[in-house]
């Protein structure tokens, strides 16, 4: 009884058993920065942040508004290798997304302000002319993943509606049942939405590990620089998908 593996009843009219058995370790070491890392590949996930139309595709918010949405496609390339090794490795792909709701009843304006800082451009769930979607409403074209990484059924699927997705969100609750301990990162914008679920998750005591090459921002380099230093310094680690995917060979 439960839907996570390791975190599961054996229940009989005469007993329930609650030991739940715990899932055989498997150490998978991984070159990273400051230092290297040796994690449990059982009790590791793989958190894929707003890889979504309207921050990466041509014709959503992001290019509709003049910001070069260009950039945020760069994790796109090492997140489809990396993606397909992490399910045959038995490591759970999550992707976090945003998705707000049709009346933004639990959106503040600080929030909305952020995407409309002066109430003059398209901002949350507002329409966008090129493709008729609303601006990260979920359902829509805007809020769904961009084709290229095509998510599989085995996939984890979480909903946010602020920059960090451990905020009144499901995530936390999901990752706890499953046993997960340690976090891969990957996806846009890395100083924003990225960095805010990564600063949640290592409050909240998860091990956290930023891939570098699978992460992007439309924000200046010296935004990348600051984050990239504050991570390593405060939050976690820091590797490249080809450090990952050598790691994930030898399991």
């Amino acid at each position: 009884m439960g839907a996570a593996e390791g975190c599961q009843w054996l229940v009989s009219s005469e007993e329930v058993d609650m030991t739940r058995v715990p899932r055989a370790v498997r150490p998978m070491r991984v070159n990273a920065d400051p230092q290297n890392i040796v994690v449990d590949a059982s009790k590791t996930a793989l958190l894929i942040v707003d890889m979504q139309n309207d921050f990466c595709t041509q014709g959503g918010w992001l290019d509709v508004i003049g910001v070069d949405y260009q950039r945020d496609r760069g994790p796109i390339e090492p997140l489809s290798q990396l993606v397909p090794e992490c399910r045959a490795s038995r490591i759970p792909v999550i992707w976090l997304n945003w998705g707000v709701r049709p009346d933004l009843l639990n959106i503040s304006p600080s929030v909305l302000h952020a995407h409309s800082p002066k109430g003059e451009r398209i901002g949350l769930n507002e329409q966008v002319p090129t493709q008729g979607s609303h601006v990260l409403r979920k359902g829509d074209w805007g809020a769904a993943i961009v084709d290229e990484l095509n998510p599989g059924s085995q996939d984890i699927h979480v909903t946010k509606h602020r920059f960090s997705g451990f905020w009144d969100t499901e995530l936390d609750s999901i990752l706890r049942n499953m046993g997960i301990t340690t976090l891969f990162f990957g996806g846009v914008n890395l100083d924003q939405c990225v960095l805010s679920t990564f600063q949640d998750a290592t409050f909240l005591g998860y091990d956290c590990i930023l891939v570098e090459d699978c992460s992007a921002t439309t924000s200046p380099e010296y935004c990348i620089q600051a984050t990239l230093y504050n991570v390593n310094l405060l939050y976690g680690f820091v590797t490249q998908s080809d450090e990952l995917l050598k790691a994930l060979a030898l399991l």
